[in-house]
C-alpha cells in the first residue's frame, strides 16, 4: 500500500472534493429492518475499512532529519505507536514499590528520559533502528570517546538534544493519533 493518508480527512486531499462529499452526505430515517439491510450490504467495506485501520503502523511513517547549524547530521524514519506499545515504555522506566497497607506493587517514579528515549526507539522504523540506535561500530565509537553506551536508548540520550528529542515526540504522538486533530478523527 502505498497511498497517502490524512487524518480525520478524505484520502484525496483535494478541498474541492471534500467539500462536495460533505455536501453529498445527509441524514435519513430507517426502520431497524432497513438499517440492519444496510449495514449487511455494506458489511465487507467496514470489514476491509477496518482491516485496512488495523496497518496503519506499516504503513505511516514520518522521515525525522536531525539538523544543526544547517548541517544534516543524520536521519530516520518513525512510525506511529499503539497504546500497548506507550504502555509497554512506560511500564518498563517506571519504578515500583511494594506498599505493605495496600499488599501491592504501586508506581513511585517513572525515568522521564529513560521512558523518552523508549518511545522513540520503538517509533524508530526497524530498518532504521538497526543502522543507527543498534548500530555496533556507534556504540564503539561513543564508548571510545567519553560515554558508556550499553544499548539502543543510550545513542537515543547521547545523539539527540533535549529540545530535539521533545519534537521527535511530538511528531510521533501526532503521527499516533495524538495531536490538536483528534477531535476531527473522532467526530468524523
Amino acid at each position: 500500500m502505498s497511498k497517502e493518508f490524512k487524518k480525520g480527512v478524505t484520502m484525496s486531499g483535494d478541498p474541492v472534493m471534500e467539500e462536495d462529499a460533505a455536501q453529498e452526505i445527509r441524514e435519513i430515517e430507517t426502520s431497524e429492518e432497513d438499517t440492519k439491510n444496510l449495514i449487511l450490504s455494506n458489511e465487507e467495506d467496514f470489514i476491509q475499512g477496518l482491516i485496512d485501520a488495523s496497518e496503519f503502523a506499516e504503513v505511516e511513517t514520518q522521515r525525522i532529519e536531525i539538523v544543526r547549524n544547517g548541517r544534516l547530521y543524520f536521519a530516520f524514519r518513525i512510525r506511529p505507536l499503539n497504546s500497548e506499545e506507550y504502555e509497554k515504555c512506560k511500564k518498563k522506566n517506571t519504578k515500583y514499590v511494594r506498599n505493605k497497607q495496600f499488599g501491592m506493587r504501586l508506581p513511585e517514579d517513572t525515568n522521564r528520559v529513560k521512558y523518552q528515549s523508549s518511545l522513540i526507539y520503538e517509533a524508530t522504523v526497524e530498518e532504521d533502528r538497526k543502522k543507527l540506535w543498534d548500530n555496533k561500530r556507534v556504540w564503539d565509537t561513543l564508548n571510545a570517546k567519553k560515554d558508556r553506551i550499553m544499548n539502543g536508548l543510550d545513542v537515543i540520550e547521547c545523539a539527540l538534544k533535549a529540545g530535539e528529542k521533545d519534537a521527535v515526540l511530538e511528531a510521533i504522538d501526532k503521527l499516533s493519533g495524538y495531536g490538536p486533530n483528534i477531535e476531527e478523527v473522532v467526530k468524523n
